[in-house]
């Protein structure tokens, strides 16, 4: 299995279906630690990926972090 087939391209985010969060890890805004969030999955436009996934949205990379957000990791290429 290649690399590009590890990472699934999901695409654009659908506002209608189930979304996690999406965030930069050495942003402001990283989740607290009191916020509730889901945890063992995180959500792509209703589907659920396992933490450690990687997928492409568009141009960008994200990977599924636990209590269930997306962070951003970079390009996909």
């Amino acid at each position: 299995m290649n690399k590009e087939q590890m990472r699934p391209a999901v695409g654009a985010p659908d506002p209608e279906l189930r979304n996690s969060p999406v965030f930069d890890e050495a942003s402001d805004d990283f989740p607290d630690p009191d916020r509730e969030l889901e945890t063992g999955v995180c959500y792509f436009n209703d589907i659920e990926y396992p933490i450690g996934q990687y997928v492409c949205s568009g141009t960008e990379l994200l990977r599924c972090e636990e209590r269930g957000v997306w962070i951003r990791e970079g390009d996909c290429q």
